[in-house]
């Protein structure tokens, strides 16, 4: 039976951001019952038999920070997975990678007034991994994963290389990360790279296929995340 309550118990929370990701979520755990929020729908399953409640945050910085707040006030879940897709910076990563993000950085911070430097680690975020076991349920490059109120900016893509230590870059991680930081939840971020943007454009810019594409990488995504539960060792 599924409650309509807060006081439903989840172990884990899954938090999607655009809406072709929380579709691709739902063509994959298909539930009877989709319940609303104040961001998006959710519904809850149960994955290795642990109760998790799925969760469309909604995308952009706004809507990731303040739906993971409602997401720990509401079901004080153990750990929280954020699953969605991000943008490659071109030759340095490929369509269908997924990056398993060990530290997210906020870059569009513009400080003029003081350190800017400064105002850049305040939104950076060190995601401990250390209590997943191995081996990984899918191939994943760990590393650092960027995060702008923007698709990436073909003028930008040197920069977040060089100076950033980019591969990637996506809407929500930082945000989603930082929050559940402050509140002491442990946070998972996997993203898989739905298309590669260089100096001269992005390949779905303007007329791609976005959501087809999305669909595409999310779905094996979605299908590791029964091994990623069992790694994340929810009976500690």
């Amino acid at each position: 039976m599924i409650l309509k309550t807060s006081d439903e118990k989840v172990q884990a929370a899954v938090i999607l951001s655009a809406l072709p990701e929380w579709k691709a979520a739902k063509a994959v755990f298909t539930e009877p019952e989709i319940l609303p929020s104040p961001f998006g729908e959710y519904f809850f399953t149960d994955i290795e038999e642990k109760r998790c409640v799925f969760f469309h945050g909604g995308w952009g910085k706004v809507s990731a920070a303040a739906s993971t707040q409602y997401v720990i006030d509401r079901w004080h879940p153990r750990l929280i997975f954020n699953l969605g897709t991000c943008g490659g910076l071109e030759g340095h990563i490929d369509v269908g990678e997924v990056l398993l993000a060990d530290e997210t950085m906020i870059y569009d911070i513009h400080e003029r007034m003081s350190d800017p430097d400064e105002a850049l680690q305040f939104y950076t975020t060190r995601v401990d991994l250390s209590y997943l076991r191995g081996p990984f349920p899918h191939a994943v490059r760990i590393g650092r994963l960027v995060s702008a109120d923007e698709d990436i900016d073909p003028g930008m893509v040197i920069r977040l290389r060089r100076e950033y230590g980019a591969v990637a870059a996506d809407w929500e991680s930082g945000a989603i990360a930082w929050t559940a930081h402050r509140n002491g939840t442990p946070v998972i971020i996997l993203r898989a790279v739905s298309d590669l943007v260089g100096e001269d454009g992005g390949e779905l810019y303007d007329k791609g296929n976005f959501v087809k594409r999305a669909a595409e990488v999310m779905q094996p995504l979605l299908c590791s995340l029964p091994g990623w539960i069992r790694g994340a060792n929810l009976n500690k």
